[in-house]
C-alpha cells in the first residue's frame, strides 16, 4: 500500500485527498475524498463579508484543545474543520467525536477522513469523555460520531456507553447525541435513545433530489426520516432534531418540501447554515445564501411547528446547540 504521507520535524504531513496509514494501523483518505484532476472551481467568487469568521485563539480555546489532547479524543470541530471552532471553543465548549475520526463513508461534503477502522474502537473512550466533559464542566455537551459501517451494531453500544459513563460522572450535564444512521436498524436507534440523553440527532444534510451526490450512497434521504420518525415514537419525551446545508443547488420549495416531510414525522429543531466547500476535492458551492435569506427560512419553518429553527450563515448542526430552547435564534443577530 501507498503512503502519501511525509514528514516535517517528525511530525506526519498528509496532503488532503491521499491515502496514509492511521495510528491505529488502517489506511485512510485524508479530508474523506480522493483527489481529483477534475475537480471544478473551488468557489463561485470571493466569500461574502457575512461568511468571515475569526481566527480561533485565546487562553479557553488553548485549554479546550489542550483537554482534548490530553484525553485522546477527536472532535467534529477540528475534523469537519468547522469555522466556529474559535468561538465555541473560547465558551468552553466542544463537540466531541466519538468511535474514532475515520468515518467509513465518504459524503462529497464532508472532510472527515475515510477508511475501514476493522472493528477499531478506543475501550477507554467513554470514560475519557466523561472525564473531559467533568473537567471542563459541561453543563450541554453535544456527542457525535463517525459512520462505523464496520461494526456490527454500527457502533450502538459504544455510543450509549459514552453517554452513560458522562451522565454518571457528571448526572447534571445535558447530552445531546448527533448519530450515524445505524444503516436503518431500529433496535440500535434505540439502544441510543435509551441511553439517558435529552437530545436525538441525525442530519438529513440536503434536500431529497441532492442526496446523491451529496451524501455516501449508503445514506439516503428515507433512511434519516425512518431514524428521526422511531427515536420520537419510542421516547417521545426528547427533543429530535436534524440540519440542511445549503448553497448546493436546492430550490426553494423543496427546502420548503423537506420541512415539511421532517414536521409529519415530529421533528423538533431544525438546523439551516451556509454549504463551504472544505478542500478542492469536494462538492462546488452553488450559492451563498444570504442573511435576509437564511431569516426567511427560519419564520416559514417556526410557522410549519418546529420548536426552534436555528439559521444563518455559520450555523453547523450543533452551533450553541445548549441555547436552542431560549427560542431566539441561539441569539445570532441577522
Amino acid at each position: 500500500m501507498k503512503d502519501d504521507s511525509k514528514q516535517f520535524r517528525g511530525i506526519p504531513i498528509v496532503r488532503s485527498g491521499s491515502k496514509y496509514q492511521t495510528e491505529a494501523g488502517f489506511s485512510a483518505i485524508k479530508d474523506g475524498i480522493k483527489s481529483r484532476r477534475d475537480a471544478p472551481e473551488l468557489t463561485i467568487g470571493g466569500k461574502p463579508k457575512w461568511l468571515r469568521a475569526q481566527m480561533p485563539s485565546g487562553a479557553k480555546f488553548s485549554t479546550v484543545r489542550q483537554t482534548v489532547r490530553d484525553h485522546r479524543l477527536s472532535t467534529v470541530c477540528e475534523e469537519s474543520m468547522c469555522p466556529n471552532i474559535g468561538e465555541c471553543w473560547n465558551h468552553g465548549t466542544a463537540t466531541i467525536m466519538v468511535m474514532g475520526s475515520v468515518c467509513t463513508r465518504a459524503c462529497r461534503f464532508c472532510a472527515v477522513d475515510t477508511g475501514n477502522p476493522k472493528g477499531w474502537l478506543d475501550e477507554e473512550e467513554p470514560e475519557n469523555t466523561a472525564r473531559a466533559v467533568k473537567l471542563m464542566n459541561l453543563s450541554y455537551i453535544v456527542l457525535t460520531s463517525v459512520d462505523r459501517d464496520d461494526l456490527p451494531d454500527g457502533g450502538a453500544a459504544h455510543y450509549a456507553a459514552c453517554v452513560k459513563a458522562i451522565k454518571k460522572m457528571t448526572p447534571g450535564t445535558a447530552v445531546e447525541a448527533l448519530t450515524p444512521d445505524f444503516q436503518g436498524a431500529l433496535e440500535q436507534v434505540e439502544l441510543v435513545v435509551d441511553s439517558g440523553l435529552e437530545v436525538f440527532a441525525q442530519n438529513v444534510e440536503t434536500v431529497k433530489r441532492l442526496t446523491h451526490p451529496v451524501r455516501d450512497p449508503r445514506s439516503s434521504y428515507e433512511t434519516t426520516l425512518k431514524v428521526l420518525a422511531h427515536a420520537k415514537k419510542h421516547r417521545s419525551n426528547i427533543l429530535t432534531k436534524t440540519s440542511l446545508m445549503l448553497g448546493l443547488g436546492e430550490r426553494d420549495h423543496e427546502i420548503m418540501e423537506t420541512m415539511d416531510d421532517l414536521r409529519e414525522i415530529g421533528v423538533d429543531v431544525l438546523t439551516l447554515g451556509q454549504y463551504l466547500r472544505p478542500t478542492p476535492n469536494h462538492l462546488a458551492v452553488e450559492r451563498y445564501v444570504t442573511p435576509g435569506d437564511f431569516e426567511a427560512y427560519r419564520q416559514e419553518g417556526l410557522e410549519k411547528g418546529f420548536v426552534e429553527v436555528v439559521a444563518g450563515p455559520l450555523v453547523r448542526s450543533s452551533y450553541r446547540a445548549e441555547r436552542v430552547l431560549q427560542k431566539n435564534n441561539v441569539g445570532i443577530a441577522i
